[in-house]
C-alpha cells in the first residue's frame, strides 16, 4: 500500500493537526510514513500545504509533481494553487466553504468559480462537502479539520479504532467528543 496525500488550505484551518493524526494513524498501522509542511505566511490567512506520504517504506517527504493520490482542500479554491501534483487517478476532497482571499475581499478580482467548477471534474473521484455545516450539527464550528479527516478516512484502508485512538491522544480532553462526532460525520458522509 502506498497513498500519497495533499492536504492544502489556509492558515488556521486545521491542517497541520489533521496532517499529524494522519500520520500517527498510519503510524499505528504500521507504515512508513513521512510529513512536509509548508506555512507560509499562515498566520495571516495565507496558504498552507502538507504533504503526507504513506507506504512499506518511504524514502521522501516530498510527492512528486503528479504523483497525489488524493487532494484534501480545505477551502474551495485552494486545490487550484496545486493541480500539478494530480494524475488521471487523483481523488479531490473538497470542502465548499470559501475563505475570501483579500484581493477578492476587497473587490480586486473575482472569486475563480468558473475555473473551479472546471477543474474539479477533471479528478478521477470528487467528495464535496459543506464541511462547516457538518461541524455545526457535530457542535463545534471549529471541528472542520476533523469533519474532512472523516471524509479521507472512509477512502484510506485504516481501521476506524485508530482514527478514535489518535484523536483521543492528539486533541484536547473537552473536545474528544465533539472531534469523534465530527469525525463520525465526515465519515458517514
Amino acid at each position: 500500500m502506498k497513498k500519497d496525500i495533499l492536504m492544502v488550505g489556509v492558515g488556521g484551518q486545521g491542517i497541520v493537526l489533521a496532517s499529524d493524526i494522519l500520520c500517527d494513524v498510519a503510524l499505528l498501522e504500521g507504515y512508513d510514513v513521512k510529513k512536509s509542511e509548508i506555512h507560509g505566511m499562515a498566520q495571516r490567512g495565507g496558504s498552507v500545504v502538507s504533504h503526507v506520504r504513506i507506504g512499506e517504506k518511504v524514502y521522501s517527504p516530498v510527492i512528486p509533481l503528479g504523483e497525489a493520490d488524493i487532494i484534501v482542500s480545505y477551502e474551495y479554491m485552494e486545490f487550484l494553487r496545486y493541480l500539478e501534483y494530480k494524475n488521471t487517478n487523483t481523488i479531490l476532497v473538497l470542502n465548499i466553504n470559501r475563505i475570501y482571499p483579500p484581493s477578492v475581499a476587497m473587490g480586486e478580482v473575482d472569486y475563480p468559480d468558473e475555473l473551479i467548477d472546471k477543474e474539479k471534474k477533471n479528478f478521477d473521484k470528487l467528495y464535496e462537502l459543506n464541511a462547516l455545516e457538518i461541524a455545526k450539527k457535530a457542535g463545534n464550528v471549529k471541528v472542520v479539520s476533523t469533519v474532512l479527516l472523516g471524509a479521507v478516512a472512509k477512502i484510506l484502508p485504516f481501521k476506524k479504532d485508530s482514527w478514535y485512538e489518535v484523536i483521543k491522544m492528539r486533541v484536547p480532553n473537552k473536545v474528544v467528543d465533539v472531534n469523534i462526532k465530527a469525525f463520525d460525520l465526515g465519515y458517514a458522509h
